[in-house]
C-alpha cells in the first residue's frame, strides 16, 4: 500500500481546495490594498522617506 493510495482514500481534497481558495482571497487582498488608488498618497510618502532629510534620526555617539 502506498502512501498516495492512503491519501486518496483520506478523502483530505477538500482542505487542500479550502487552503488554495483562502489563499488565493488573501494574496487578492493584498494586491487590492497595496495598489488601492486611496493609498498613492501614503505610498509616495513612502517611497521618498530615503531622500527626505526633514526625517532624518540623529546618530548616536558610540560609547567604547
Amino acid at each position: 500500500m502506498r502512501l498516495s493510495d492512503i491519501m486518496s482514500a483520506a478523502g483530505l481534497s477538500f482542505y487542500a481546495q479550502v487552503a488554495l481558495v483562502l489563499f488565493f482571497v488573501t494574496f487578492i487582498a493584498i494586491i487590492i490594498r497595496t495598489f488601492a488608488p486611496s493609498r498613492s498618497r501614503e505610498m509616495d510618502e513612502h517611497a521618498r522617506l530615503p531622500l527626505d532629510d526633514d526625517h532624518a534620526v540623529p546618530r548616536q555617539p558610540v560609547n567604547r
